[in-house]
């Protein structure tokens, strides 16, 4: 029977002591929660400018249930579907050009974000791929 464990040119890449994800998963959980902070706000602008023309029923409930989903989805993030769940509500925040333009750069503004949080985590799966990780060599 084989190992398992992946292995390198000094052998065997031991396992992490501690869960490298869990930080990972925190910093989406935390950018989730911004983003529901600064989604919410946008009804503040769509009430206050241009008089209040922009601030139709529909508008209200999208942003509304926008944000709330994204406060929801902080809390999921041990799930295997956490990142394309992270993914949609982010297009859905750019989507929301069709509110108000500030939202929709709201939405490009923490795409980016998503973007490097991406870069992150492939970043993470190399190094404990690789065994470059401190917590492997305890």
């Amino acid at each position: 029977m084989t190992d398992p464990s992946p292995t390198d040119a000094r052998g065997p890449v031991p396992e992490p002591s501690v869960d490298p994800w869990k930080g990972l998963r925190g910093i989406m959980a935390g950018t989730l929660i911004l983003e529901a902070i600064v989604i919410g706000l946008v009804l503040t602008v769509i009430a206050r400018v241009d008089d209040g023309a922009h601030f139709q029923t529909w508008k209200v409930w999208f942003v509304s249930l926008l944000a709330v989903a994204m406060v929801v989805a902080s809390g999921l993030q041990r799930r295997p579907w956490a990142i394309p769940m992270n993914l949609t509500l982010a297009g859905l925040a750019v989507a929301g050009w069709a509110v108000h333009w500030s939202m929709g750069v709201c939405g490009l503004m923490f795409a980016a974000v998503w973007a490097y949080i991406l870069y992150l985590r492939r970043d993470l799966s190399r190094r404990i791929a690789g065994g470059y990780l401190p917590s492997q060599h305890d």
